[in-house]
């Protein structure tokens, strides 16, 4: 999986020197970064504005939008480990929230009182 600057999430299936190129999704913003759930069934997308959105490849889907954090200074996401229930990220001003990945339910959060 690959990601550009316009937001389009790329399947590149490489067999050899042949390769076929898949468009999955299109959320119309820059991604900054894409991680995977340890389990490989879920594909976060994380934006340059602060939504993360999941994308579960076996689906073949669109990217779901989870959470939307812009007014939060978001800086980052990731899985929460063990399984795949859950994600946390956290904000510029060190504040760590948790999420239920299902629908992007707020669980809870730590201020770690220091800018990250």
């Amino acid at each position: 999986y690959f990601s550009a600057q316009e937001g389009i999430l790329f399947f590149y299936h490489i067999k050899g020197l042949q390769y076929e190129m898949k468009i999955c999704a299109d959320i119309l913003q820059p991604i900054s970064s894409l991680i995977f759930s340890p389990d490989y069934t879920v594909l976060l997308l994380v934006t340059d504005q602060g939504i993360v959105y999941t994308y579960k490849p076996a689906h073949s889907g669109e990217a779901v939008k989870l959470l939307d954090a812009c007014s939060s200074c978001f800086l980052a996401a990731d899985f929460l480990t063990p399984g795949n229930k859950y994600c946390v990220s956290v904000t510029i001003s060190g504040e760590v929230q948790v999420w239920f990945l299902e629908d992007g339910t707020f669980l809870s959060k730590l201020n770690l009182d220091i800018e990250v």
